[in-house]
């Protein structure tokens, strides 16, 4: 029942910015603590941010601590992605994701259900 889809990847350069975008629907938004993940071609898909219900908590993985935002408008239920100077080793499809059930903070990633349909981006040297 529910659902998200995820957009606003794209092809930049080295440096650049851009703004991921995921909105749910079919659920109550409030009650998921939201993440946002990424997969590069041939390893393994990586937690890169996540928030708490209230937004009032964030978490980052180190390579891109400074760098990226995360953060949520319940009221529209949607999360952001901020992702400012952008490196070539930031190139991976981006998934947004909300765990099975209710939650206040980030669980592990097997615990996540639903998941965006990914959205791809590509930064050039």
């Amino acid at each position: 029942q529910v659902k998200l889809v995820d957009s606003g990847g794209g092809l930049v350069q080295a440096g650049d910015s851009l703004r991921l975008s995921c909105t749910v629907s079919g659920g109550t938004f409030g009650v998921y603590a939201m993440a946002w993940f990424r997969q590069a071609p041939g390893k393994e898909r990586e937690l890169v941010a996540a928030i708490s219900r209230s937004g009032g908590r964030t978490y980052y993985v180190t390579v891109v601590r400074g760098r990226f935002t995360i953060s949520r408008d319940n009221a529209e239920n949607t999360v952001y992605l901020q992702m400012n100077t952008l490196k070539p080793e930031d190139t991976a499809v981006y998934y947004c994701a909300a765990p099975g059930a209710s939650t206040v903070w980030y669980v592990p990633k097997d615990e996540y259900d639903y998941w965006g349909q990914g959205t791809q981006v590509t930064v050039s040297a």
